[in-house]
């Protein structure tokens, strides 16, 4: 299956992305420290948002599966860039927080569950193995 992302470039590095099938449009801009203003997600932001909306998605899955509500399931990303050799992502730091009730009524291997939906979800899959993806789970 693909999918049609069509991107225009509107100066000052600045882009505008829409999603083909729904039409839904989001902005990027370069970073402040390259060069950009830093008014929108940056293209590297975008990923870790990625990461971190694939990671709590599989997640959501494996929850309705069996009937948990994972609503109010917090996931926040920490990415971090590199210099060297090139400049990109070094690390997307996550940690994803399950609160209560559901936490209490997880078993071990409910738990167990839920976090190899994290780590096996798709963006995480993609994403080349030199940038670190450390996953801490907190169960409120």
């Amino acid at each position: 299956m693909s999918v049609q992302i069509d991107l225009v470039y509107e100066g000052q590095l600045h882009t505008r992305a829409t999603h083909g099938p729904s039409g839904a449009a989001i902005a990027t801009d370069a970073p402040v420290d390259n060069g950009g203003k830093g008014s929108a997600f940056s293209p590297t932001d975008l990923v870790a948002a990625a990461l971190g909306a694939c990671m709590i998605t599989i997640m959501g899955k494996v929850a309705e599966r069996h009937a948990w509500d994972l609503s109010g399931t917090r996931v926040r990303v920490f990415k971090e860039m590199i210099q060297q050799p090139v400049r990109r992502i070094g690390a997307l730091r996550a940690t994803i927080t399950v609160p209560r009730p559901l936490s209490a009524t997880l078993s071990v291997d409910d738990r167990k569950r839920l976090e190899n939906a994290a780590e096996t979800c798709p963006v995480r899959k993609s994403l080349h193995p030199d940038v670190q993806l450390p996953v801490e789970f907190i169960y409120e």
